[in-house]
């Protein structure tokens, strides 16, 4: 059933502020902004120790030297500038391809306000004021998905920067296996009194709140002893530790248990399979889950899994994915989340990470000011079908996953390095921690502000900007994460991404003597595909062809002025491997194409892929809708591409 036509996108004042704007409307905003900063930076730097004289004299620009030095300086900034033109416009309404937009105004002047202190984000000795940003930037995030964010208790989240989702999954990764491993460590070593399974089996599987309370209870445990008991009893422990024995000398040492599996849907992200051959766990140990129209099948998890409690092979984590990077699609968490509890009680303990470094911005819509869950019905005023049953239960459910991937770099709007790692429960963190006497101190009992200021014991970077943490935590102060304020930004986008849909489906109507036209998936977020094939066709070559000849009107072509494009696109594909026979020949038959029945013949198939995330798509105080003109170009091409056409 076609979608019903959205709510007008009404002008919001507010978001008029936001963004430098795609003409660059608010330029001399953002240049009063930078230049008051920089004058106040260098007013900053000329009240420290104003005793000192100048070392640079007040005639040096007159020396040649120095005029020679500024002139080549003019001449790069002037020939940097020049080939810059040549980047992607992601700040148009035109670009609807990968996943980049406009940048939030608060971020980058806020960014651009950090750079000349170059604060470097690895401990308090080194950025004090951006390292507490980057602390409440983690609980800003925590608070956002759900996890308890109150610092003054022991459940407390814990949340770090990282360049991007990709390291923000090797983060994950990271700790499930030290908190997995850890109570065999613990068990190896002979520690007393702290409940350990007596076999390594069930130490192996505890599972991660159960993993995480041991830590604490070893952590008081070796706090009651002595200084000298307590530095005997660490080195026992560490010495039996997976991170210090390594993952060959720590399975031979404990024959009784494999190598964990990762288990995640085959829409995952390729970090996934990178992190498991940085960590030495071995791509074979990644095993991919089938989709349901590309979102992860629950019922085939389920059997994977008691399969691996049938064949005793343990499972490290297993994850979800709440906005793919294809297609938008939220995975069910809810199930997910269900299935790792049902999975330990019967003794195989895993953890549960979201992949929502797409999606997390979205829950932002799910949140009221006082970070209470909304309901569906609340949710859902001025949407069309937005958001789903589905979508709305795994929203809730991000609260019971162990942790979490965000990139504030795409749905958040912020410059590029800025991804989030957050785990549900602190003190697991404590398995991380690396020691460095010259720029760490021993700060353990001064409460958990003061623990992570030295945040290089716990991320996987040695240095970080402070800048881009300021990028972030600025913007979630000027536009807190709940749906009054941030999430205005993502309610626009999703309305647009209803509008595509509505208009790519009177396409099809209107284009179906010339070519035929579908979304295979409906949307979940503010992505949106669509497949085409020409009219009589029925191999699926010619319609792939057909649509990489379509997308040549659509791509960065570095050897071609930007004003040649109208607009900007992206593609994908569609494969059996991840749909399924069923689901691909549901969106062939609709095609009117044949399967590959060659075995050397294309087996995918090739569509055309819209991030919907420019909040001026629906203009409409200009009366424009940039919707409306791509399937208007899109006709255009698709007529001077075919014969009949």
């Amino acid at each position: 059933m076609p979608p019903t036509s959205p709510a007008i996108v009404d002008p919001n004042p507010m978001l008029d502020a936001c963004f430098l704007g795609p003409y660059g409307e608010n330029d001399s905003l953002l240049e009063r902004l930078v230049t008051e900063f920089l004058r106040d930076h260098v007013y900053w730097r000329r009240n420290f120790h104003p005793e000192d004289p100048p070392a640079i004299p007040t005639d040096a620009a007159f020396d040649p030297g120095y005029r020679a030095f500024e002139a080549r300086l003019r001449r790069e900034l002037h020939a940097l500038s020049a080939s810059l033109k040549k980047s992607v416009p992601f700040h148009s309404p035109r670009y609807i391809g990968h996943m980049a937009s406009d940048l939030l105004l608060p971020g980058l002047a806020a960014q651009i306000l950090t750079l000349p202190y170059n604060p470097n984000n690895v401990s308090e000795d080194a950025a004090p004021v951006t390292v507490d940003m980057e602390v409440d930037v983690g609980l800003q995030l925590a608070r956002m998905v759900g996890y308890p964010h109150d610092p003054a208790i022991d459940l407390c989240a814990f949340g770090h920067l990282t360049s991007g989702g990709t390291v923000a999954n090797y983060q994950a990764m990271r700790l499930a296996l030290a908190l997995k491993a850890f109570p065999v460590a613990l068990r190896a070593a002979g520690v007393p009194g702290l409940g350990v399974p007596d076999d390594d089996w069930a130490a192996f599987n505890l599972g991660p709140a159960a993993g995480t309370e041991l830590v604490a209870r070893w952590t008081a445990w070796l706090a009651a002893h002595s200084p000298r008991e307590r530095a005997t009893w660490n080195d026992r422990v560490q010495a039996e530790r997976i991170e210090q024995r390594g993952l060959c000398d720590f399975f031979v040492a404990h024959p009784e248990l494999n190598t964990p599996w990762v288990l995640a849907p085959i829409t995952a992200h390729y970090s996934w399979s990178k992190g498991m051959k940085l960590l030495g766990l071995g791509r074979a140990q990644l095993r991919l889950m089938p989709e349901r129209d590309m979102r992860l099948d629950i019922d085939a998890l389920q059997e994977t899994i008691a399969n691996c409690e049938r064949e005793r092979q343990p499972v490290l984590m297993a994850v979800g994915v709440f906005g793919t990077t294809e297609y938008g699609t939220v995975d069910p968490i809810d199930g997910l989340v269900a299935a790792r509890d049902a999975a330990l009680s019967r003794e195989l303990g895993f953890s549960v990470h979201v992949d929502a470094a797409w999606g997390g911005y979205l829950a932002t819509l799910f949140r009221n000011e006082d970070g209470s869950l909304r309901a569906r019905d609340e949710v859902a005023r001025g949407f069309a079908h937005f958001p789903s049953p589905g979508v709305h239960a795994a929203t809730a459910a991000l609260a019971e996953s162990d942790s979490i991937t965000i990139d504030p770099h795409k749905l958040g709007y912020l410059p590029y390095g800025a991804g989030a790692f957050v785990c549900r429960d602190h003190r697991a963190m404590t398995l991380l921690s690396e020691s460095a006497d010259y720029v760490f101190h021993d700060n353990a009992a001064r409460g958990y502000r003061a623990r992570y200021r030295n945040l290089g014991q716990f991320i996987p970077e040695g240095s970080k900007p402070g800048a881009n943490v300021a990028a972030v935590y600025v913007t979630h102060k000027v536009l807190p994460l709940d749906h009054a304020h941030f999430g205005c930004l993502p309610a626009r986008t999703v309305r647009s991404a209803e509008a595509f849909h509505q208009a790519a489906v009177a396409f099809a109507s209107r284009m179906h003597p010339l070519v035929r036209s579908i979304v295979p998936f409906p949307p979940d977020s503010n992505l949106v595909c669509v497949a085409f094939n020409p009219a009589g066709n029925r191999d699926l070559g010619v319609a792939n062809a057909f649509v990489r000849r379509l997308h040549d009107q659509l791509r960065v072509d570095p050897g071609a002025p930007l004003q040649d494009r109208s607009f900007f696109g992206s593609v994908t594909t569609l494969r059996p491997q991840a749909l399924g026979e069923p689901g691909m020949r549901r969106i062939l038959d609709e095609l009117s194409l044949d399967a590959a029945t060659d075995g050397d013949a294309e087996d995918h198939l090739v569509i055309l892929r819209h991030t919907l995330m420019n909040p001026w798509l629906i203009d409409d105080r200009n009366g424009i809708s940039y919707i409306d003109m791509y399937f208007q170009y899109l006709e255009q091409r698709i007529g001077a591409l075919l014969p009949n056409g």
